[in-house]
């Protein structure tokens, strides 16, 4: 690659339902010279706001682990691969047993991919197959180049996906000149969130006043601290609960995270959802003029913070 700064910007929330993605699609929006990333590939949907949608650009496989394959034709029933499964992933056909002669089969939800069956196989009726546990895509959207993933139902490898999509962004944002990558992170403090913030020049973290948004916003500034991620925030709905909100600006300020701005409670939100829009698209209103001036703040955070190197992506 270029030796040229690529800014990573993670938009998180610590919790499910706080406002993130509708954030970030704002952004996206307000935005220029910018790809974007969904890391929540569990449950990605940026998509569903900036029209970029899986097949409408190129997909690719994503190959994480192994599964094991019985070749019926080999196997001799001898049931061996049966005791040494602690994952039930062996199924007995019918008529299938120890000594029976008749060929097992794998059941791939539960195979973990040890080997053990297939060290143990006295034929050698069983092997390791590379596993596809997901997509990946890239798809053009009405704010540019989009990356996002879906993985598969049972997978476990997440953070790996989430990885190679942030990894896969920088490459696009070298090719094209686009000076930030701009990440929509996955809720929580697990495996997804630590590869969507690692190495990245910042993280927007978005929180609500509720009891259990401002629990998680401690949690993920924990996070953000322990990984030497620069952290700030801002406070969505920040009307429903006036007197939380106070406490969890005081608490910002204790931590020295910096508050870029409140959102009120609006409706729109919903209506530009249902839509398939940004609510900076869906007209006036005072939620779109509190992101606008977020997005300033956010950029003026940027070029306070962004002198690290993030173009690791996360390794």
């Amino acid at each position: 690659m270029p030796d040229r700064k690529i800014k990573q910007i993670s938009v998180i929330s610590g919790k499910g339902g706080t406002g993130k993605t509708s954030f970030v699609a704002a952004f996206a929006y307000l935005g220029k010279d910018l790809v974007l990333a969904d890391c929540d590939v569990d449950a990605a949907n940026l998509h569903l706001l900036v029209a970029g949608r899986p097949g409408d650009g190129k997909a690719e496989p994503f190959k994480s682990g192994f599964k094991a394959r019985m070749d019926a034709d080999v196997c001799a029933g001898c049931g061996r691969c049966l005791e040494v499964c602690r994952f039930h992933a062996v199924r007995l056909t019918e008529g299938a047993g120890p000594g029976r002669g008749n060929p097992v089969s794998i059941r791939e939800l539960s195979c973990e991919g040890c080997g053990c069956c297939v060290d143990e196989c006295p034929v050698s009726a069983l092997s390791l197959v590379e596993n596809t546990a997901g997509e990946l895509y890239v798809s053009p959207s009405r704010f540019g180049t989009l990356v996002h993933a879906r993985l598969a139902p049972g997978e476990g490898t997440s953070g790996k996906l989430v990885t190679r999509v942030r990894q896969r962004a920088v490459e696009i944002a070298y090719r094209q000149g686009a000076e930030l990558v701009l990440i929509d992170g996955s809720p929580g403090i697990g495996c997804p969130v630590i590869a969507s913030v690692s190495n990245a020049d910042g993280a927007l973290i978005v929180t609500e006043p509720t009891v259990s948004g401002f629990h998680d916003l401690t949690r993920v500034m924990d996070l953000c601290a322990h990984f030497k991620v620069p952290a700030c925030a801002a406070i969505n709905k920040w009307d429903i609960n006036p007197d939380l909100t106070i406490s969890i600006e005081e608490h910002c300020r204790k931590r020295e995270v910096e508050i870029l701005g409140s959102v009120p409670f609006d409706p729109v939100f919903v209506r530009a959802l249902t839509a398939g829009v940004t609510v900076m698209e869906y007209g006036e209103s005072d939620a779109a003029m509190n992101l606008n001036a977020i997005w300033t703040a956010l950029q003026n955070f940027l070029r306070k913070y962004g002198n690290g190197d993030s173009n690791a992506a996360a390794n």
